[in-house]
């Protein structure tokens, strides 16, 4: 006799799996953006939507959720594969320099926002116990969704990008006294509330040195001895069991498991297997990511918004209006050009999925009511579906507001044009390279870049490198592109490449203009508008990949240099001749 199952868990599995399978390709091809899909699947499909009528239309229960605790417990895990994989793409050295946005602009943030968030909440006639609570929650941003977005964009190493990140690692150290404060009120243990923040902060630094220094000791030589063994298996356990590990250790000590798996993601970066465990995790944090959307769009209560619609809109606009302009003006502050604070602003406007775990606690501890959570948590998940269209917004106005007066004073150093000389765009990896080559043979150029943080580190170095925005025909023209014997794009922005070569092409049809290009499409699509060279990441990579190879199997070095050399022709003619056609 076959073993009893729960079928209710199995059912929601099915629904939620169905949605990533077959709804988000689908409204992939709408060109709707994934996280939309998700909170709208969710509040569609979750027990406060269509399952809410299961007892009317009994078939309803095989495609929507019956219960949200069946799938809670795996999303939780999605934000927590995310901050791992941020903690990997950053160093130490780039954390240290942000230091003065997490604790001085993400400080004020949260301070600032909950006091007039709760302000508002204390007039509107809420205890003052509650407003404090409210002001709190409301204060912090959605780390998951926001990240999501500008990583998916690859906008995280932008002025912008690093600004909300450094807010949003603020917000989540914020996580624990907020919440203790929470359990403090529903306690009622109001005479111990500065010994109890003591002994959680005293627990929380406990726990992050002693993830940091078991992690520096041991997280090498376990992944070395697992990838000796050579079996994929052992590797993908090693990564969850670290990454699920130092959430755990972290959760014990009151802090948010997100946070420990982003500090085993800062160490595992300067490892050599981080490329490896990128590859490994990736598929598992798309897919609990997911799920993490879909249970927060089941916390949107559709009756609430039948039920209050103008209090519900009034408040959803309050909120994100209030934070945006909060947060612009004190980037503005920290002398980050307005573009990036106008762009900052509208994506932590809205709310996060922390309030849904700080109300949702006041709540079962009798300190909120539950009319308040529910209109609070409706009011929170609206303003969260809204990230990707304020994302969308905010890159559309940011040129609008562009200012760089403002900003630090190596960004005001301006190009002094010249003759002769190469323009390099972009001092990222690739344009370091170059522009060392360029040196090496005596060329002499101009480098520019439109990063305002990384600038003034390069120049700080003694690099003479550039802010500027080249996408801007007088900011090319004030680099001397008249008298310039050459342009090289070294950006990976498609749609910045495009505009670069169409502004040097309108001045100048006789300069050498060599592009880096995504891939072969790129690159044909790049001869029909006028570059003289394009170079694509995945031929260039191969024919790197077999000149290593031949020369490892013995072949002599000279005639496999010559022939790479010569293939690399061969694909340059079929991309030029393809752009021909075409």
């Amino acid at each position: 006799m076959a073993a009893a199952i729960n079928i209710d868990a199995y059912s929601d599995a099915l629904v939620v799996l169905g949605t990533a399978g077959v709804v988000i390709p689908v409204v992939r091809r709408w060109g709707v953006n994934p996280v939309l899909g998700y909170l709208a699947a969710g509040a569609l499909l979750g027990p406060l939507g269509l399952g809410s009528l299961i007892g009317a239309f009994p078939f309803l229960y095989w495609v929507t959720v019956v219960d949200a605790k069946n799938v809670a417990g795996f999303a939780e895990l999605g934000v927590v594969f995310l901050l791992f994989l941020i903690g990997m793409e950053l160093s130490y050295e780039r954390l240290k320099a942000m230091r003065r946005l997490v604790f001085g602009l993400g400080s004020l943030q949260i301070i600032l926002s909950a006091a007039i968030i709760g302000g508002i909440a204390f007039l509107a006639g809420n205890a003052p116990a509650v407003s404090i609570v409210l002001g709190a929650c409301l204060a912090l941003s959605s780390t998951a969704i926001v990240v999501e977005v500008l990583s998916n964009q690859g906008r995280l190493a932008t002025t912008a990008g690093r600004a909300s990140f450094s807010v949003l690692l603020a917000q989540d150290l914020a996580v624990i006294p907020v919440l203790l404060f929470v359990s403090i009120l529903g306690t009622g243990a109001s005479s111990s509330v500065m010994a109890s923040l003591l002994l959680a902060l005293t627990n929380a630094t406990l726990a992050i040195t002693a993830i940091v220094i078991v992690g520096r000791l041991f997280l090498r030589p376990l992944f070395r001895l697992v990838a000796s063994s050579g079996t994929s298996e052992l590797f993908v356990a090693a990564a969850l069991f670290v990454i699920i590990g130092t959430g755990v250790i972290a959760a014990v000590a009151g802090l948010s498991m997100a946070l420990g798996a982003f500090i085993a993601g800062l160490l595992l970066a300067e490892t050599e297997f981080r490329k490896a465990i990128e590859t490994t995790i990736g598929p598992f944090k798309g897919l609990l990511l997911g799920l993490f959307f879909f249970t927060v769009g089941m916390s949107l209560d559709v009756r609430e918004v039948a039920r209050q619609p103008l209090w519900l809109f009034a408040s959803v606009v309050g909120l994100i209006g209030i934070k945006s302009i909060l947060l612009a003006g004190l980037t503005r502050i920290f002398r980050l050009p307005w573009s990036a604070a106008v762009e900052t602003g509208l994506l932590l406007g809205p709310g996060g999925e922390f309030a849904f775990v700080g109300i949702g606690l006041a709540t079962a501890l009798g300190v909120i009511g539950a009319d308040v959570s529910r209109f609070t948590l409706a009011m929170t998940s609206i303003t969260m579906a809204f990230i990707p269209v304020l994302s969308h917004v905010a890159r559309r106005l940011a040129p609008k507001f562009a200012d760089h007066n403002a900003l630090a004073p190596e960004l005001a150093v301006a190009p002094s044009g010249g003759s002769g000389h190469a323009i390099v765009v972009g001092y990222g990896r690739v344009g370091q390279v170059v522009c060392s080559m360029l040196e090496r043979h005596n060329v002499r150029y101009i480098a520019v870049d439109h990063d305002a943080d990384a600038v003034p580190q390069h120049r700080s170095s003694g690099r003479e490198v550039f802010y500027g925005d080249a996408t801007h025909l007088e900011f090319l023209k004030s680099c001397g592109l008249a008298d310039a014997r050459a342009v090289i794009v070294t950006v990976a922005a498609e749609k910045a490449i495009d505009e670069i070569v169409r502004q040097v092409r309108a001045v100048r049809t006789d300069i050498v203009v060599v592009s880096r290009a995504r891939d072969a499409v790129h690159a044909r699509h790049l001869y029909t508008i006028g570059v003289t060279d394009a170079v694509p990441e995945t031929i260039e990579a191969s024919l790197q990949l077999s000149e290593a190879a031949l020369i490892g199997l013995g072949m002599a070095t000279g005639l496999v240099i010559a022939s790479v050399h010569e293939k690399r022709d061969e694909f340059r003619r079929e991309l030029q001749q393809a752009a021909i056609r075409k």
